[in-house]
């Protein structure tokens, strides 16, 4: 080779040449299988196709010059090793190809088994297996099934309906009772199938069959089914998938050999012991895609309990390395375990915290990785209600309960009727046989999900674990009839549209909406359930770890609250304060008829009248809050909307008028008040005239306020408690505005106070683009900014979230150029980029400015690492929100290493 030659980019790699850590380039089943290979665990020999092939493929419609030589030469060595050559017909070598992205997509992309199979090496195939035509045949059927729908998008209810055609012939249901001429005779008619779908013969070259394999796994990386997974994971789109050809190892040799799914802990609760499913005679993808139903792990110890005890301790083994709860694929072969795959296996919430803490006692992480192991959006989770059950309530049947939670709804047969339906505002529950891949669609849709075939480790139950989906598996007892749109249990009858309640913890299924209850997760929160003194193992780790992450964190977390009520119950979920008290609300109900006095005041007495009579109104409002949060700083934000908004419509009121007009009845009042409404009309009330505005333009208004903020502190220290109360001027777009409300405010809050010793802050919501970029001058008569990422986000892209969301979002969410509203997770390259700007502008002017803030952003978790990056004090979100919002800063704080939580 010259000397300026360029290095060839290796895109292949042996198993013995990877490790776990090559996750980006081998992908998570390429890295695990390279692990294992290397800790000498009996892994059949194979290689893997990078992900960076894949995204060369992807980009420019071709595989990368060199790739197909370094699969050869792979390949060569691979049947060296082995000893037989892909596809002899003697003897042949038969591999799977198989996707493997870095992060677990379960179903979403492709496999194809037994490739190397044809007319001839099936020959071959059955005289390797001691004349066994039947394994042969049946491997035969499989590889054209899979290799017609993956690779050639022939549609898989054809084979289906063929299946099920010789099975109804031979008078069974059981695929088990088809023989080798039963099965000879399955795969002509396969072969019919895909040449009526293809134009040409099923392929008999097996390279060629390798090619087109490996091509359609990196295909698969952009199907439908996968971007829709890889939007609701969070899971980028520019990383590509690996491909794995590993030699065939065969599970359906006969009832000496089967299949199997393992967990080294129960995905569901944490619990430890032997979990899994096994299922003789088989191939791996029956177990996953839930055709049969599988018997638990545990009775393959009176099946082979030579293989039992190896797996046992290779489980053991594999938990200690990877020092989390794996998820295992096995086949045996003849009496012969073969490992196919490890993971850092998915699992519930619940799971997720009980294992983190059965880890710290076991010595195996440090409580920092604990915290790193779970996340804000599984602490949700588990503070969802669950059923409140009693004698009425007699379940009609009894699966798995495959994912935890309490769903209810109305039933429905397909995915696109799950989403026809939930896009109309239900609830409801996918029943199926089965799911498969392309329901994905309607299992995000639903409450909820239950099957009559699987178990933990089938489809169904995979993905409705890792999107957080409530799902029962394995139901049985359940006929369902997707044509007919119902499902017979016993004497039951149950059709499309009829309402069940499934419980994805105990497998139960009820007839009709069963109440719920709190979990007992929130009554933790609550304080009703004390963690020391209980047996309830989830409470014990989600207390253990909410100490650490508290301790660990430097945000504070302060509550969004309008109320008493709500702000005590913010405080027991461990607010330390109040971010955003919203005084609009406290102008709602009875209120009204004040508001319109002070709008219709037709003089300055008049309007000095109304706001006499809003101040013991607010005054006692505030008292209220001030007590409850004895000694925890309170932020009142001034009145914020344009006051129409507490007036009817204009149409409505219009329309109410001239009806009253018409009967002659006296309207001089109404006439009065549609005359104000019409005056204060705005085509555009949210970039009209509100908040400071508003405060500037009604005299009294904005003083009346801060005299009820200021007396009522007064009034709680002098009752013995601690007020520390901050108010916020909002929509403040330049200084000179706040500047002069804040003239005001001092001199009625020194007049009020006096000695009493009460300190009132005076500071501003920066929620107008402006107020971002200017920062450092408002900063100068601000003590505090508080960012409203609500109003930010609307102003910094220019449209209102009331009107697109329903609108465009979901265009936009499929194009791309959202990965996730941006009002639910903050846009950090735009609006973050604002935040970090009025932060450090903020900041170099007046250096102890104290920086928070109280959009709904404040309780996201992604939002929250962000904030905590740029440097807030604290964030605010509602009282649900605010143990998630402890339980990321204190992530946020921790220098991670370890396992992704994803």
């Amino acid at each position: 080779m010259a000397a300026h030659d360029p290095v060839e980019q290796k895109y292949v790699y042996d198993f013995a040449e990877g490790n776990k850590d090559l996750k980006d380039l081998l992908g998570g089943k390429g890295a695990n299988l390279a692990e294992m290979t290397n800790l000498g665990l009996p892994v059949p020999p194979g290689f893997t196709i990078t992900t960076e092939a894949c995204k060369a493929y992807l980009t420019t419609g071709r595989e990368p010059d060199g790739l197909a030589a370094q699969i050869e030469a792979h390949l060569e060595s691979l049947e060296r090793e082995m000893g037989r050559r892909l596809g002899d017909p003697d003897d042949p070598l038969l591999v799977s190809v198989r996707s493997g992205a870095k992060f677990s997509m379960p179903g979403m992309m492709e496999t194809v088994l037994n490739v190397g199979l044809n007319d001839r090496s099936v020959v071959g195939l059955s005289n390797q297996a001691g004349g066994n035509d039947r394994f042969a045949w049946d491997s035969y059927r499989r590889l054209i099934q899979m290799f017609g729908k993956t690779v050639c998008e022939v549609p898989g209810e054809e084979f289906e309906h063929a299946l099920d055609e010789i099975k109804r012939a031979k008078g069974t249901h059981n695929d088990l009772d088809l023989d080798a001429d039963d099965l000879r005779g399955l795969v002509d008619a396969y072969k019919q199938i895909f040449a009526k779908h293809t134009g040409r013969e099923f392929p008999q070259e097996p390279r060629e069959q390798l090619d087109l394999a490996i091509r359609a796994v990196f295909d698969s990386w952009n199907a439908e089914r996968a971007v829709l997974y890889r939007r609701q994971e969070r899971i980028p789109a520019d990383l590509g998938t690996a491909v794995n050809v590993v030699t065939m190892v065969f599970g359906n040799l006969g009832p000496d050999s089967g299949t199997g799914v393992a967990f080294t802990r129960d995905p569901g609760s944490g619990a430890q012991g032997i979990y899994g499913d096994y299922l003789a005679n088989a191939q791996g993808e029956d177990v996953v895609a839930g055709i049969r139903n599988t018997v638990p792990l545990q009775e393959l110890e009176q099946l082979d309990k030579t293989s039992y005890d190896q797996l046992l301790g290779i489980m053991a083994r594999l938990e200690e390395h990877y020092k989390d709860l794996c998820d295992i694929e096995f086949t045996i072969e003849r009496g012969k375990l073969w490992m196919l795959q490890t993971r850092v296996g998915k699992r519930t919430a619940a799971a997720a915290f009980v294992i983190a803490g059965q880890l710290v006692d076991e010595g195996l992480i440090d409580l920092d990785e604990a915290l790193h192991r779970v996340n804000g959006a599984q602490l949700a989770q588990l503070m969802f209600p669950r059923f409140q059950l009693d004698h009425e309530f007699e379940p009609v049947a009894k699966g798995i309960g495959a994912s935890p939670g309490a769903a209810s709804g109305k039933v429905v047969f397909t995915s696109a009727r799950a989403v026809e339906l939930a896009a109309e505002g239900e609830s409801v529950i996918l029943v199926r046989r089965e799911t498969n891949p392309d329901d994905l669609n309607g299992m995000i849709a639903a409450k909820g999900i239950l099957t009559s075939r699987g178990g933990k480790t089938s489809h169904a139950a995979v993905v409705a674990r890792g999107m957080g989906k409530t799902c029962v598996s394995g139901a049985d007892e359940l006929d369902v009839n997707v044509p007919a749109k119902k499902f017979t249990v016993g004497d039951h009858v149950v059709s499309e549209g009829d309402v069940v309640s499934i419980d994805g913890t105990t497998g139960k299924v009820y007839l009709g909406e069963v109440p719920v209850m709190p979990s007992e997760v929130v009554q933790y929160f609550e304080g009703e359930l004390d963690p020391e003194n209980t047996d309830d193992a989830l409470v014990r780790a989600v207390h253990r770890i909410m100490t650490h992450a508290d301790g660990a964190r430097r945000l504070r977390v302060r509550t969004n609250a309008d109320t008493g009520a709500d702000a005590a119950r913010a405080r027991r979920f461990g607010a330390e304060g109040i971010g955003l008290c919203r005084t609009e609300h406290m102008f709602l109900g009875d209120r009204r008829e004040l508001v319109e006095r002070l709008i219709l005041a037709s003089g300055e007495r008049e309007r000095d009248d109304a706001l006499a009579a809003l101040l013991p109104l607010q005054r006692a409002d505030f008292i209220e809050i001030f007590r409850e949060m004895d000694g925890l700083p309170v932020t009142v934000r001034l009145i914020d909307p344009p006051l129409h908004e507490f007036l009817p419509p204009l149409e409505q009121l219009a329309v109410n008028v001239a009806v009253a007009q018409e009967r002659g009845e006296d309207v001089a009042k109404e006439e009065a008040l549609l005359a104000a409404v019409r005056r204060m009309h705005e085509e555009n009330p949210m970039l009209g005239l509100r908040g400071v505005r508003l405060g500037l333009v009604i005299p009294g208004l904005f003083a009346m306020q801060v005299r009820a903020i200021a007396e009522a502190a007064v009034a709680v220290v002098r009752d013995g408690g601690t007020a520390c109360p901050e108010i916020m001027v909002p929509l403040v777009g330049a200084v000179q505005e706040l500047e002069t409300v804040r003239a005001e405010a001092e001199r009625i809050i020194a007049e009020v106070a006096g000695d009493s010793g009460v300190e009132v802050l005076i500071g501003t919501m920066i929620e107008v683009p402006r107020a971002a970029l200017t920062a450092g001058q408002i900063a100068e008569a601000a003590e505090f900014f508080s960012f409203g990422t609500n109003d930010l986000t609307q102003m910094g892209w220019g449209f209102s979230r009331d009107d697109v969301e329903g609108a465009f979002f979901w265009r936009y969410l499929e194009l791309g150029i959202f990965g996730i509203s941006p009002f639910e997770s903050i846009d950090t390259d735009g609006v973050g980029r604002l935040v970090r700007i009025a932060a450090e502008e903020g900041r170099a002017a007046r250096p102890g400015l104290k920086l928070g803030v109280c959009g709904e952003h404040g309780g996201d978790p992604d939002s929250v690492h962000f904030f905590h990056s740029v440097g807030l004090d604290y964030v605010s979100c509602s009282p649900f929100r605010v143990p998630v919002a402890r339980l990321e800063a204190g992530r946020a704080a921790i220098t991670t290493t370890g396992s992704d939580s994803r």
